[in-house]
C-alpha cells in the first residue's frame, strides 16, 4: 500500500558481489565494457582449464613428497550486463556470478522491520510465480523486500538499489515507493531474458511527476480499460494518472449532490474507488479535474440559468457567468463533494479557456463581469482579475483537504491587480491561445511548471486543429522536459522548476478511435515519455532497440 514516511531501517548497504566490479554511471541502457547488449541474463558457466601433469623427476633427485590433487574445475562468469527495462535503469554494477532466476521452492519476502512491504511483495510474487515468504530468514533463490533510509544514492523517495549476489535478490529502498519500482526492474528483466544478472543497479527518477492524463469526459472509458491503463503505467515506474471527466460533453462520474449534471454512461463511485485504490496500491496519484470556469456545458444543460451571456445575450459555450455567486456555490458543492472520493496528493482546477477572455475586448463584451471586477478589486479591475479570483477562491475550497493544487497555464494572467496563489503549479500545455505566454514567464516568476507539452504529448482524437497523434519516436528522440513550448527548449537553469511531464489523451472526436485503438496507439509514446521522465539524458540505444525492448519487457507488439 501506498504509505509514504512509514519507519526506516537503519543499517548498510549490500556489499556487491565482487571486487573488480566496474561502477557504471551510464548513459540509459549502457552496460560493461565489452559485454553484449542483448539482455541481462547470466551467462553459461566456462570451465577452468586444470594444470597440466608433473613430469617425471630426474633419478639424480630426491623422490618427491606426496602432494595434494589438483583443484576441481571450478565455473568462471562473464562480467554481467545491465538488466534490460523501460525505462532503463540509470547505474548499474556489473559482477561475476551466476545472477538470479526465478527457481521452484524459491520465495519473495520482507525484512522483519519492513511488514508495510507485504502487499508489494505479494504482488511480486504473483508476477514471479513465486510463493511469498512473509518475514522467514532468506535463503538461496530468495528476493528480499526492505525499507532502509541509508541506501547509498538514494536522493528520492523513489530510489532503490537491487543486488543479486549469492543466488539471491535483495530490493531497498527509503519508501515503500522505491522498493516498488525495483520490483519492477526485477520483473522486466524476467521478462526480457528469465533472469537478471550478478551486480547492483542504483537507480531513481529524474523528476517527481510521470504520467498519462485522461479525457473521460468527452469519451466514456470503462474502469477496466482505466485498470488496465495504471497496470502498463506502474510498469514504466509512471507515477501519476490525470481524470478530467467534466466538460461541455458529458460529466462522467456519479454526483449525489447534482444527479441532474451526469450522463450517461458514466463511472460510478464505487467504481472509482476501486480504480483509486487499485492505483494506489501501485504507487500511482489519481489526480481529479472538474474545470471550470470554462468546460462546464454538461453543468450548464442542467442548470442554464448559470450560463454566461455576452452584451447581446448571446450564450458562451461552456462558461459560467463568474459574476453570479450561484455559479460558485454549485462547483463548490462538486468540489466538496469529490474531494473524499479521491485522496490523493493533487486536484486539477482546470482554469483553461475561459472564452470571456478569448475575445478583443473583454470589458466591453461582458459588462457584467467588468462591473464585477471593479467591486471586487477596484476601479482599475478587469475581467481577468475576476477570473483570477475565481481560481483562487476554488483553491480556497481544495487547499485545507492538503493537495497539491494545479491549472492549466492560460488560466494565469500576467499585469492584473491581483495574481494566482503561489502554490498553484501551472500544467503548461500551449503557448497558442489569446494571452498566453512563453513558459519562460511562468519559470521566471518562480512558479512550479509541468510538462503537457501540445506539440509532442497531445493525443487527440480525430486529430482536429491541425494536431497530429504523437509518435514515441519524436518524443524519445526530440523531446526533453525542458521542452515545454514547441520544440525548442527552456533554458537548463529551470530544470529544478519543471516537476515532470504528462501524456495527455483528449477525446475531441471521441467515435474517431475505439478504447482499444487509444491503448494500442499511445502504447509507445507513453513508454517514450517514460524513459525521459526517468532520465533525461539522451537514451544510449537506438529507436529500433527501444522498441524491441519495450516489445521484451512489455508484451505485445512492438
Amino acid at each position: 500500500m501506498r504509505q509514504f514516511g512509514k519507519r526506516h531501517r537503519k543499517g548498510h548497504p549490500t556489499a556487491t558481489a565482487t571486487a573488480a566490479a566496474v561502477l557504471l554511471l551510464a548513459l540509459p541502457g549502457c552496460t560493461a565494457a565489452g559485454s553484449d547488449s542483448s539482455g541481462g541474463s547470466p551467462a553459461a558457466p566456462g570451465r577452468a582449464t586444470a594444470p597440466p601433469a608433473s613430469q617425471t623427476a630426474p633419478e639424480t633427485l630426491a623422490a618427491p613428497t606426496a602432494t595434494a590433487p589438483p583443484p576441481s574445475p571450478t565455473p568462471t562468469y562473464p562480467l554481467s550486463t545491465a538488466p534490460q527495462t523501460v525505462p532503463a535503469v540509470r547505474e548499474h554494477t556489473p559482477a561475476r556470478g551466476p545472477g538470479w532466476r526465478p527457481a521452484g521452492g524459491a520465495r519473495v519476502l520482507v525484512a522483519a522491520d519492513s511488514p508495510g512491504l507485504t502487499d508489494e511483495a505479494k504482488l511480486t510474487a504473483t508476477e514471479l510465480g513465486l510463493a511469498f515468504g512473509g518475514t522467514a530468514p532468506p535463503r538461496r533463490g530468495d528476493v528480499t523486500l526492505d525499507l532502509d533510509a541509508a541506501v547509498p544514492g538514494a536522493t528520492t523517495p523513489e530510489s532503490y538499489a537491487l543486488t543479486v549476489h549469492d543466488g539471491q535478490v535483495k530490493i531497498t529502498g527509503p519508501d515503500e515507493a522505491g522498493v516498488f519500482y525495483g520490483t519492477r526492474t526485477l520483473k522486466q528483466a524476467v521478462k526480457a531474458a528469465g533472469s537478471i544478472g550478478e551486480g547492483t543497479v542504483r537507480d531513481r527518477p529524474a523528476k517527481p511527476q510521470r504520467g498519462l492524463n485522461l479525457d473521460i469526459a468527452r469519451k466514456h472509458f470503462t474502469a477496466g480499460w482505466i485498470e488496465d491503463r495504471l497496470r502498463t503505467m506502474a510498469d514504466l515506474k509512471l507515477n501519476q494518472l490525470g481524470l478530467h471527466f467534466s466538460d461541455d460533453q458529458a460529466f462522467r462520474i456519479e454526483s449525489t449532490s447534482h444527479p441532474e449534471i451526469v450522463s450517461t454512461p458514466h463511472l460510478t463511485k464505487a467504481e472509482v474507488r476501486r480504480i483509486v485504490a487499485l492505483a494506489r496500491s501501485l504507487h500511482i496519484d489519481v489526480v481529479p479535474e472538474i474545470d471550470s470556469p470554462g468546460h462546464l456545458g454538461a453543468v450548464l444543460r442542467a442548470h442554464p440559468q448559470l450560463q454566461l451571456r455576452n452584451v447581446n445575450g448571446k450564450a458562451v459555450q461552456g462558461a459560467v457567468d463568474i459574476s453570479n455567486p450561484a455559479s460558485a456555490r454549485l462547483v463548490d458543492e462538486l468540489l466538496r463533494e469529490y474531494l473524499p472520493l479521491f485522496p490523493g496528493g493533487a486536484w486539477h482546477l482546470g482554469a483553461d479557456e475561459y472564452q470571456a477572455l478569448v475575445v478583443r475586448n473583454p470589458e466591453a463584451s461582458f459588462p457584467q463581469l467588468a462591473a464585477a471586477a471593479r467591486q471586487r478589486y477596484g476601479a482599475g479591475a478587469k475581467v481577468q482579475d475576476l477570473a483570477t479570483g475565481w481560481l483562487n477562491d476554488r483553491a480556497d475550497v481544495v487547499r485545507p483537504s492538503g493537495k497539491q493544487l494545479k491549472a492549466w497555464n492560460d488560466g494565469f494572467f500576467p499585469g492584473g491587480v491581483t495574481a494566482p496563489a503561489r502554490d498553484i503549479q501551472a500544467e503548461y500545455w500551449t503557448g497558442k491561445e489569446i494571452g498566453a505566454r512563453p513558459p519562460t514567464a511562468y519559470l521566471a516568476e518562480g512558479r512550479k511548471v509541468v510538462n503537457l507539452n501540445d506539440e509532442y504529448l497531445y493525443y487527440v482524437l480525430g486529430e482536429p486543429n491541425q494536431f497530429t497523434y504523437p509518435t514515441g519516436r519524436r518524443i524519445y528522440e526530440q523531446w526533453t522536459p525542458l521542452v515545454l513550448r514547441g520544440t525548442s527548449p527552456v533554458p537548463a537553469r529551470y530544470q529544478p522548476q519543471i516537476l515532470g511531464a504528462r501524456l495527455a489523451v483528449w477525446a475531441d472526436r471521441s467515435t474517431a478511435q475505439t478504447q482499444a485503438q487509444v491503448a494500442a496507439g499511445i502504447r509507445m509514446p507513453l513508454a517514450a515519455l517514460a524513459q525521459k521522465v526517468w532520465d533525461e539524458r539522451t537514451p544510449r540505444p537506438t529507436w529500433n532497440e527501444f522498441t524491441a525492448r519495450v516489445g521484451r519487457v512489455l508484451g505485445g507488439a512492438s
